[in-house]
């Protein structure tokens, strides 16, 4: 995954602690606009990457593939989560929730592109989302929603930080 992805996880990430903010912190106003600061830092950081000449980490047709269908059930399953956990008035179980969600969607691509870190992302939000479920109301969420952003944000950067040493080893033998 490039600097492309990177943008797509860190936006997630900021949505994940907005909505852990409103839900379970009861904040509104500007302070849910804070994680986006960090979105804005790693757009920033990807939009330099981006714009770098060199060829930077492209995925397989088959990754590509791996990556739409995965995302179609992503945007399904939160849909259905928020929808699930709305209904039964258990707003508190929306962060878990979406962390098991998005950590599922990461599975079939690492399977597809044969990509770890993408294994141990998927564990690590799916492994949030399960604190998120035992530990219960309001602390459950907390965690979830919290641990969820973090992973999200440190593989965002990570991703940006190797789409760049990428493109500078091709720029490089250009």
């Amino acid at each position: 995954m490039g600097a492309w992805g990177a943008l797509i996880m860190s936006f997630f990430g900021a949505v994940f602690a907005s909505v852990t903010l409103y839900w379970q912190w009861h904040l509104s106003g500007v302070a849910l606009a804070l994680p986006f600061l960090v979105f804005v830092v790693i757009g920033f950081a990807a939009s330099y990457v981006i714009r770098t000449p060199g060829e930077g980490i492209k995925p397989s047709p088959r990754e590509e593939r791996a990556i739409m269908w995965s995302s179609i059930g992503e945007g399904v399953g939160l849909f259905l989560a928020a929808n699930i956990v709305m209904n039964l008035h258990r707003p508190d179980l929306l962060p878990p929730s979406m962390a098991l969600v998005v950590g599922l969607h990461f599975l079939p691509i690492a399977f597809a592109a044969g990509f770890r870190p993408f294994y141990i992302l998927g564990t690590a939000l799916i492994v949030a989302a399960i604190i998120g479920f035992i530990v219960g109301a309001p602390t459950g969420g907390e965690v979830a929603g919290f641990m969820g952003a973090a992973a999200l944000w440190l593989a965002s950067s990570i991703a940006v930080r190797r789409d760049w040493l990428a493109k500078v080893r091709t720029a490089a033998t250009i």
